[in-house]
């Protein structure tokens, strides 16, 4: 680990994490859309990134290590939805856990199919 691949996801990661509050506080809620949004948007996203050059690999270290490292890691948040999802009455807590994970997953798959598509 050299200080430049560190700077590099530190950008990344500021730009993701200040990305992230700034969605958070649009959407000020009782249950947390904020945080559905980002991980929905973050999951798309990453499948772009990885089903648009095939493999991660592809995709130059430094642009890597901003944007998949950084950025996005910063821009998602696991710890937010487990905090955000303790604090919700049962029900709410349910749909929320169902929420994420169904989206994410629906998104990474509409990101493969777009890259395809347009393959």
């Amino acid at each position: 680990m050299d200080v430049r691949s560190v700077a590099l996801v530190g950008v990344g990661g500021f730009a993701g994490a200040t990305s992230r509050y700034a969605v958070a506080t649009a959407l000020p809620t009782a249950f947390p859309w904020g945080t559905l949004a980002v991980n929905v948007a973050g999951a798309f996203l990453l499948g772009l990134l990885v089903y648009g050059t095939s493999e991660l690999r592809r995709i130059p270290e430094t642009a890597r290590l901003v944007v998949a490292t950084g950025f996005l890691s910063s821009f998602t948040t696991y710890s937010a939805f487990a905090a955000e999802t303790v604090a919700l009455s049962p029900v709410f807590a349910a749909g929320n856990v169902a929420a994420n994970y169904a989206l994410g997953l629906l998104a990474v798959a509409v990101a493969r199919w777009v890259v395809l598509w347009r393959s």
